[in-house]
Parts: structure tokens; C-alpha cells; sequence
């Protein structure tokens, strides 16, 4: 080494800011020019520092440098590892444990940190890993989120105890925490971790308690819990209120209430002063189990230490009384709620609604609506409108929404669908029709699916006139069908038996932007069919293979249908044998209908063996099934039926459908 300087002796010193630790060397000129500007100096091997107990202190460059080279991206010719054992070869003192555990400290990623671990004994000469560097290990893989953390911990452990590495708490703790974490550990592995104690002689302190009542409470195992806890408090540990609260949680959840009620107790004893989450545990305990007079009992309590109940407190108690069925005091305490600048939210609601639907004192809604009236916004109206729907109380439904009307120029769309699926659902199809007219005064604009909604009642009720003059308005002022409103009206069409309108709305769905799918020829099909047309229904039936689609069990049950109720009965034996050979494995339905037109043909040994065919797909009969057998038996399909005549076609309709 050589440097330019005017001295004989040299002392080097490699310093950076903030790094108390810095390594000193120090040098001894050997070789010195004669004019005095060049010289050679022979650095010695520095002498490390050492802490009080004697251990050396960590070399900081030297973790830096081993950092440095661990984080450096690898290439396709370059592996860190190889280049640390290039460099660990360079140094004259190997690695220590201490200088390891700083290194893995460093380490970003679990993987890497993992590989360091192990490369740390199987390469570096005579490093032996300590119970500090299996903690740091230990501590990397309990913040991780490897798949085989545990699988890795397991080793670990196996490890320290087959090398006789004695851990210490920290250790027993760290272990507690990642097998108790309630997702993959178990009370086993927890019963190891004691074992660990007793086996490196150690003794738990109030933290291990701690984090031992924790697992097991994220285990599920509150006896175990409990246990932990009086175990603690034969020791004379204490338990902090977040403690106190996750066992409290625990004995609620399983219903040990008298446990409990003993913990509570303790609690106060032990001057742990309850909080609002500990007397919302209590509250909702004792509601739970039908007793809203103690949950009003905690509540009040709760309120003489000058605790302010949050939202959640607020919703338990009034929950516990709505279970209760007391309506009454229900609405007193969501007054109070309200009164105490507590805003309430949709569970706050949900809860009021149904007790007072339960009652049928649905009437007092406006009382809650008028207690809250500074909360009410558009979010909470369309919330009742939509839970009212739901519920099937329209006209209370339609009533808040005329209020939300009222009260503010812009509408919600969620709420505006509730109220049109609520008006179709009650078959008032006049006010969802003007619903529907009168959204854009809002700004909510009428979209496809709320067309749709209106469209499937208007079918369904058979409202043929509204619906043609309300998809000409669709037509002229928008939004533009879609495919499902398009498949709507074909079957609307053709269930009033109006075939040229249902062709008409094909053809225009064939020439829009939308092409037919399956459902739209199954429609079209069954509309042609039931009418009378079933050779047209055939036509289209092989229309839609030749466009590539497969018809499926609706088609064919559609036409063999058709075609039975024509007295086509070989054609409707040859669809069932096209359909079983295509793959498309027929339903109970198809089945029902196949025998239905065989046993009023008088076939009856082939419905016979149709029935045999059925139970061999390991398909259940049902009673339209069971009819049928009944008069194959009775030999009665010619005498005792009853079948009314269809007024468009002269049809006579099975009972199928």
C-alpha cells in the first residue's frame, strides 16, 4: 500500500458521520523514497473494540459492505453469494454473530435474509449462529408473508435444539406470537413452545403471559385463555385494558358469561378501568342472550363514569332492545344518539327498521326520520327506500321516497332502481312507468336496466299497449336496447300470442349492434311454437345451428313440446334421441313432457321404458312426474283428463305448463 505523505508513522482512521462504531487501523511505514514524497505502509490487524460484558463490538463498515454486496441486484453471471465468499476470503477475522444479526437486520426481503442464515455456517469457517442471530431469523420470518414461514420456523427450532443453542424469553415469545397467530398455528405447537421453556430453564414473564393469552385467544380456545389468565393472576401480573378486553371478547363470543362477569369484576378490582369497548362487549353478551334489561344496565353504568359511547356502542344497545322488542326504548336511545352529536349510520337504521317492522309499527318511521332529520341525506333516504323495497313493504317504500323527492333537487340512482323493482314488484306498473318518465327532473338519467325492469312487469302482467309505447319512447329519446331487452319483449310478444310484433323485435335485433343469442331464438322459438307455427319454430331451430350456436335443454324441451301437443310424436322422439346424441342431457322437465306426449298417444311401453331411462340419469321424479305414472297405471289417458283449450291456437294445453 502505498501513500504520498510527509510522515514516518501513520495512524489511519475510517470515519463516517453518525457511525460511532467506525473500525480504526493502524500502519507502520516500511519503505520510504529518498526524496521523501513516496513511502509503503504495513497496516495491522485492528484490534476491535469491545462493550462492558467483554463481547466485541459489530465492524460497521463491515456490515456495510456485506450489505451492500447481499442487495445488489443479481445478474445471469454475477450471484451475491459468490461474491461475499470472494470477499469474506479477504479478511483475516471471520464473521460474527453479532455482525451477522445486524446483516440480517438489514436485509429487505425474508427470502434473502433466509439464504444469508444459511450460508452463514456452511461457509464462512467456524461461525456458529448464537441465540441473538436465531431471534433476528426468527423475528424476519414472523413479519413475512412466505407460505413456508412456519414450515421454516419448525426447522429453525429443530436446529437450535439439535446444535444445543439455548434461547432465552425473547425466543419463547417470538414463538408464541408466530403459532399463535390463528390462522395456521395450533394449541400444539403452543404446548411446544412451554416444553422450550422448561427444557432452556426459563421462566415466562408478564409480556409471554401476554402474548400466550393472545394466541390463544386467536386460536379460538378461550378455556386456554382463561387458564393463562389465572395463572397470571396467582403470579400477580396484571393485564393492560387491551388485554382485558380481547379476553372479555372471548368469553362473550362462547358464551361463558358467569366467566365473564368474573373477569369484569377482577378488572375493576385490579383498578383496569373499563372503557367503552369493554362495556359494548358486555352489552352486546347480554343481548345476545335475550336479557336487554343488564345490557340497559351496562349502558347506564357506562354513562355514570362519564364514558361518551361511540357508534358501535350506540348500535349494540339499540340492537340488544330491538331483540328485545322494545320499541320504545329503542327509539329513546337513537334519540340520545342523535342528541349527542352521534351520527348514525345504515346498521343504525336496519336495526330500527326491522323491530319496527317485526311490531308493525312501521307508522313511527317518520318519528326516527324526524329525530334524525339533521343526518338525513340523499345516501340515508335511498338507504330505507331500498331496505323497505327489499322488504316488501312498498308503500312505506314509496312514501319516503316521495319525502327524499321533496327535500332534495338531485336523486340517487341506487335508490331510484329500489323504488321502480319495488312499484314492478307490487304491479303498480303506472307509477313506475311515470317513475321512470320523471327521473331526468332529478338528474338521474334512465339507464337500460331500469327499461328492462319496467318492461319484464309490463310483460309479465301482459301490458302489451304501455309496453309498445314505452319502447317507441326508449327508441326515440333513449338509452338504446340491449340484448336483454330485446329477448324481454320477444317473449312478451309471444306470450299474448302477437308473433308479427315478436318476429319484428328479432329482426331489428338482428340488425342492431346487438346479435340474437341462444335465449333470443329460445324465445322466438317457443313464441312460434306455442302459437301454432311450428314449422317456422323449426325453421329457426335450424337457423341457430347453422349461426353457430348449440341449442340447449330449453330448446329442445321447447319443441319436443311443440311438436308433442301436434300429435308429432315420432318427430318429438327424434328431437329427444338429437338431443341425448348432441350431448345436452335432458332435465326432469324434458322428461315430463317426452311422457306426457307419450301417454296421450298411448304409448305406453315406451313411456315405460322413457321412465327407466330417467332414473338410470339419476334424475329425481317429481309430482307433475308422478301424475303422469299414475294415469299410465290407471290406463285413464283417454277418459278422466280435464284440459282446457287454448283460445288462439285450439290447442289443448297440458298441465306441464
Amino acid at each position: 500500500m502505498k501513500l504520498r505523505h510527509p510522515c514516518h508513522r501513520l495512524r489511519l482512521t475510517f470515519r463516517q458521520q453518525f457511525r460511532c462504531f467506525a473500525t480504526k487501523y493502524t500502519g507502520r511505514v516500511v519503505v520510504e523514497a529518498e526524496n521523501g514524497r513516496s513511502f509503503a505502509v504495513e497496516v495491522d490487524a485492528p484490534t476491535l473494540q469491545t462493550d462492558s460484558r467483554g463481547y466485541a463490538l459489530p465492524r460497521r463498515d463491515l456490515i456495510c459492505k456485506i450489505s451492500q454486496i447481499l442487495k445488489s441486484p443479481p445478474s445471469a453471471s454475477t450471484d451475491p453469494f459468490l461474491d461475499l465468499s470472494d470477499y469474506l476470503d479477504t479478511l483475516t477475522l471471520t464473521l460474527a454473530p453479532s455482525e451477522a444479526s445486524e446483516i440480517l437486520k438489514s436485509l429487505k426481503y425474508p427470502n434473502l435474509a433466509l439464504k444469508f442464515f444459511r450460508f452463514c455456517p456452511s461457509e464462512i469457517p467456524k461461525f456458529r449462529h448464537d441465540c441473538f442471530t436465531y431471534n433476528r431469523i426468527l423475528l424476519i420470518l414472523s413479519k413475512s408473508s412466505l407460505p413456508t414461514r412456519l414450515d421454516c420456523v419448525r426447522e429453525i427450532v429443530d436446529e437450535m435444539e439439535r446444535s444445543g443453542i439455548r434461547g432465552n424469553i425473547s425466543t419463547v415469545n417470538l414463538l408464541i406470537g408466530i403459532f399463535g397467530d390463528g390462522q395456521e398455528g395450533s394449541v400444539k405447537e403452543l404446548i411446544r413452545c412451554l416444553d422450550l421453556v422448561k427444557k432452556w430453564d426459563l421462566r415466562l414473564n408478564c409480556y409471554s403471559y401476554k402474548c400466550l393469552l393472545q394466541a390463544y385467544i386467536r386460536l379460538s380456545n378461550s378455556d386456554k385463555a382463561l387458564e393463562v389468565y389465572q395463572e397470571m393472576r396467582r403470579r400477580g401480573y396484571r393485564l393492560d385494558i387491551f388485554a382485558y378486553n380481547m379476553l372479555l371478547d372471548a368469553l362473550a363470543r362462547d358464551q361463558k358469561v358467569d366467566q365473564a362477569h368474573k373477569v369484569f369484576e377482577d378488572m375493576k378490582k385490579w383498578h383496569c378501568e373499563p372503557d367503552e369497548y369493554t362495556y359494548t362487549i358486555l352489552i352486546r353478551m347480554t343481548g345476545k342472550l335475550g336479557k336487554p334489561g343488564e345490557s340497559l344496565s351496562f349502558f347506564q353504568e357506562m354513562l355514570s363514569k362519564g364514558i361518551s359511547p361511540n357508534l358501535i356502542a350506540y348500535n349494540t344497545m339499540i340492537e340488544a332492545l330491538a331483540k328485545g322488542r322494545m320499541v320504545d326504548k329503542s327509539i329513546f336511545v337513537f334519540s340520545k344518539m342523535v342528541e349527542n352529536s352521534c351520527r348514525p349510520n345504515e346498521f343504525t337504521y336496519s336495526i330500527i327498521l326491522n323491530v319496527l317492522a317485526a311490531e308493525g309499527q312501521l307508522g313511527r318511521l317518520d318519528e326516527v326520520v324526524e329525530i334524525s332529520k339533521r343526518y338525513m341525506n340523499k345516501s340515508i333516504y335511498a338507504y330505507l327506500v331500498r331496505t323497505l323495497s327489499k322488504l316488501g313493504h312498498a308503500s312505506e317504500a314509496h312514501r319516503l321516497f316521495c319525502n327524499m323527492w321533496s327535500f332534495h333537487d338531485r336523486g340517487d340512482r341506487d335508490a331510484y332502481l329500489s323504488m321502480l323493482e319495488s312499484l314492478c314488484n307490487a304491479k303498480k306498473v303506472t307509477e313506475a312507468i311515470d317513475l321512470l318518465n320523471k327521473m331526468n327532473e332529478k338528474g338521474v338519467k334512465a339507464d337500460t336496466f331500469m327499461y328492462n325492469t319496467v318492461f319484464s312487469a309490463l310483460g309479465k302482467l301482459k301490458q302489451i299497449p304501455h309496453l309498445h309505447d314505452l319502447y317507441e319512447k326508449m327508441k326515440q329519446d333513449g338509452p338504446s336496447p340491449d340484448i336483454f331487452t330485446y329477448n324481454i319483449l320477444i317473449s312478451s310478444f309471444g306470450r299474448v300470442g302477437e308473433v308479427e310484433e315478436a318476429l319484428k323485435i328479432f329482426e331489428e335485433l338482428a340488425n342492431s349492434n346487438c346479435k340474437p343469442d341462444i335465449v333470443s331464438y329460445n324465445s322466438l322459438i317457443n313464441c312460434l311454437g306455442k302459437n301454432g307455427d311450428i314449422d317456422e319454430a323449426h325453421m329457426k331451430f335450424i337457423e341457430m345451428q347453422e349461426k353457430g350456436f348449440n341449442p340447449d335443454v330449453v330448446t329442445y324441451s321447447t319443441l319436443i313440446e311443440c311438436f308433442g301437443k301436434t300429435e308429432k310424436v315420432e318427430m318429438a322422439r327424434r328431437l329427444f334421441d338429437e338431443m341425448l346424441a348432441a350431448g345436452c342431457y335432458p332435465n326432469i322437465v324434458t322428461y315430463n313432457i317426452l311422457l306426457d306426449c307419450l301417454e296421450r298417444s298411448g304409448r305406453t311401453s315406451e313411456a315405460v321404458s322413457l321412465y327407466a331411462k330417467l332414473k338410470e340419469q339419476g334424475l329425481t321424479a317429481d309430482s307433475i312426474t308422478y301424475t303422469i305414472l299414475e294415469r299410465l297405471q290407471s290406463g285413464s289417458h283417454r277418459t278422466s283428463r280435464v284440459r282446457r283449450q287454448n283460445p288462439i291456437t285450439g290447442w289443448v294445453v297440458s298441465p306441464l305448463r
